[in-house]
């Protein structure tokens, strides 16, 4: 109701003064047609007296002088009252003077309404000399408002007399303008510094300004009470001088920190102006909107440069970023860490990445300071957009990445390369606990609700934050999961192709199994033995890295192993051939590939990060193949060996890889399926899982 009744101020005044005009104008027109009628009478009298004839012959003696009678008792008494009134004047005694002016009035009405001994002439002549008294009364308060040696005490009186006097619009308007002569001579005397941000400039400044505003008010209520017409007054001179305020603000101290970025010192300075502005509310004076609508589009452009400098900042130091992840080098900066117990643990970060956490940790505090602006959707949204390309620099820093071009004038950042799967897991680690931990506690500091110094509510505030804040969440996840897609989409190309373009996981790897006479050495491919390595190398780096984040590491481990089983599910040109070649898949392929698919299973089952979706894929591929087989008239269950053969040569394989195999005793069954793993096989393994 506040916000429409301020909305429509400006009619609201503007109707106000129409009314005030129109009432004394009607009070003008009243005194004039009372000024009219009484002459008209005093006329009107004296005709009738000059034809009245009482008998009396004064023709005969025409030289008779009326100023010759004895003057009246009121003739005396309106002497000594004027000469009385015009001496209270001169010596300024204002409240005799308010007495006798009602004195006199109160006598003129007494003779008009009740005795009318007086002609009309003389009762006109006394109201005459009243009003006119009144008005030179006026005239002298007036001018005494204007005085700068007028002190606030001698101010107050002045315009209550005026008030008295019938004179209450002027009254009114010259103390407002008394109190904003003496506020522009005090602003004048504060001069701008640059200690302390113009912290000290701001806060005497806004001390002055709404102090002064205050006063205004409450000689204002004193006097005229709550009249609208005075009331609106009020309200639309605040209104002026908290407008010149904040652009005198503007001018000496938030302008060029707003168009550096440096939000911290613009945030404070309006912090404090609102402070002090808060303060009126209780006197019914709500300036906030007008300081927020002059204030609000220097702390947003504020709010955007020092997003910017977060990127450029942040993208400096990945460009020379050696992805190793560390405690925070700053010294009594825990933005990272929990307190429990007394105790604070911080956690790992690269430098880049706690250079990202600690300035939005910063804006985030600023921001978090200023409530009232209602900045935090606008807050939220950058910080998300700095996040975004925080990411996107991170997946240009893995080798095989598309986008990467580090050449300065291509438009992209430059960024250092993570070449080793340390690294590249270490990209993934900066991004989880951003977005998993950090950014989302210091977002909390954007709103008022979502604060708590409460340590019995902090454990709660994870199960009951708001909409806000679990849309927030659900963003940083998904830029997460693009960057871990990025890792999977790179390591699964690594498998698939060679350096020089070519496809290692295609149909001629099991089509030509069928050509040779010898029984072959099974054992799984190639391909999924350094997909096993692999996934058991990131595995290990992943448990020191993703400490109490195991689950990432099992979706990690489950996503890079789909990027490879899907893209051979997919693969069309792999299917062709197998389905439609012109050398069909025969039974040593089929067991090869059966057997190649049961091992991932069995590794990725064993490691736990084998998901329904890439079991079932699995099955599926398994499935299609066993009916191109079945297409060219072989039935492939009467030359596939017991499902326990392909479990027991994949658990072997894996004993291998992992060197737990041991075949030392003697007493392996030279006739089992596995006993044709050749010591060729071995070596090959072990070379693989040294790389």
């Amino acid at each position: 109701m506040r916000k429409s009744v301020y909305a429509n101020y400006p009619s609201f005044i503007r109707t106000s003064r129409e009314i005030s005009n129109l009432e004394g104008e009607l009070v003008s027109l009243k005194n004039l047609l009372s000024s009219r009628a009484n002459i008209i009478h005093g006329i009107a009298d004296g005709v009738r007296v000059e034809n009245l004839h009482d008998g009396t012959d004064y023709s005969k003696d025409d030289s008779i002088d009326f100023d010759d009678r004895e003057p009246t008792k009121f003739d005396n008494w309106l002497s000594k009252y004027m000469e009385n009134l015009e001496v209270l004047l001169a010596e300024r005694r204002v409240d005799e003077a308010l007495a006798a002016l009602n004195e006199g009035e109160s006598i003129a009405d007494e003779e008009a309404k009740i005795h009318k001994s007086l002609t009309p002439s003389a009762l006109l002549s006394l109201q005459n000399s009243i009003l006119q008294n009144r008005q030179k009364l006026a005239d002298q308060l007036a001018e005494a408002t204007c005085q700068a040696s007028t002190n606030g005490f001698e101010l107050r009186s002045s315009v209550q007399a005026m008030k008295k006097l019938g004179d209450g619009p002027r009254a009114h308007t010259l103390l407002l303008k008394s109190h904003e002569r003496k506020l522009n001579k005090n602003v004048q005397i504060i001069h701008p510094s640059n200690t302390s941000h113009g912290a000290a400039y701001t806060t005497t400044l806004s001390h002055l300004v709404f102090s002064t505003i205050a006063q205004a008010a409450n000689d204002s209520l004193a006097i005229f009470n709550d009249e609208p017409a005075f009331t609106s007054e009020l309200v639309t001179w605040a209104i002026k001088q908290t407008e010149a305020f904040a652009l005198l603000m503007k001018k000496n101290v938030i302008a060029a920190p707003a168009a550096s970025g440096c939000l911290r010192v613009v945030s404070e300075c309006v912090h404090i102006c609102l402070g002090h502005c808060l303060l009126l509310e209780d006197r019914g004076l709500a300036l906030c909107p007008t300081l927020l609508k002059i204030f609000r589009p220097f702390l947003e452009q504020a709010l955007n440069a020092n997003l910017k400098r977060i990127d450029l900042s942040t993208a400096a130091i990945a460009a020379a970023d050696d992805w190793s992840l560390s405690y925070s080098p700053v010294s009594g900066l825990h933005w990272g860490g929990s307190v429990s117990g007394g105790t604070t643990s911080q956690q790992k970060l690269s430098s880049s990445a706690h250079r990202f956490n600690t300035m939005v940790q910063e804006l985030c505090e600023d921001i978090g300071s200023l409530e009232i602006l209602q900045l935090s959707e606008q807050a939220l949204e950058g910080i998300l957009q700095s996040f975004n390309s925080y990411v996107n620099m991170m997946i240009n820093a893995f080798p095989g990445s598309m986008e990467t071009e580090n050449l300065e004038g291509s438009g992209r950042r430059i960024v250092n390369m993570a070449e080793s799967e340390t690294q590249q897991i270490a990209l993934l680690a900066n991004a989880l606990l951003l977005a998993d931990e950090l950014l989302p506690r210091a977002t909390l500091k954007l709103s008022s609700t979502n604060r708590s110094d409460d340590p019995s509510r902090r454990g709660s505030d994870k199960h009951n934050r708001p909409p806000e804040q679990r849309e927030l969440k659900r963003r940083l996840q998904r830029l997460v999961d693009q960057l871990r897609d990025s890792f999977c989409r790179q390591h699964a190309l690594e498998l698939i192709f060679t350096d020089d373009g070519g496809v290692r996981l295609n149909a001629d790897l099991y089509l030509i199994m069928d050509e040779g006479r010898d029984e072959p050495e099974w054992f799984p491919s190639p391909v999924y033995q350094e997909l096993f390595v692999k996934l058991t190398r990131v595995a290990s780096i992943a448990s020191d890295m993703f400490v109490g984040r195991e689950r990432f590491a099992t979706i990690l481990l489950m996503r890079l192993t789909e990027t490879v089983i899907l893209w051979l599910s997919d693969d069309q040109s792999f299917w062709d051939e197998i389905e439609a070649g012109p050398k069909p898949l025969g039974p040593l392929g089929l067991q090869q590939f059966y057997l190649d698919m049961e091992f991932v299973i069995l590794f990725s089952s064993q490691g736990r990060y084998l998901s329904r979706n890439l079991h079932q894929v699995m099955k599926n591929i398994i499935g299609r193949a066993i009916e191109a087989v079945q297409a060219n008239k072989i039935d492939p269950y009467s030359v596939l060996p017991d499902d326990e053969w392909f479990a027991d040569v994949a658990q072997i394989a894996i004993k291998m890889l992992t060197g737990k195999a041991n075949f030392e005793n003697g007493e392996r069954d030279m006739s089992s399926p596995t006993a044709s793993v050749s010591a060729r096989s071995a070596s090959s393994v072990h070379s693989h899982g040294s790389n």
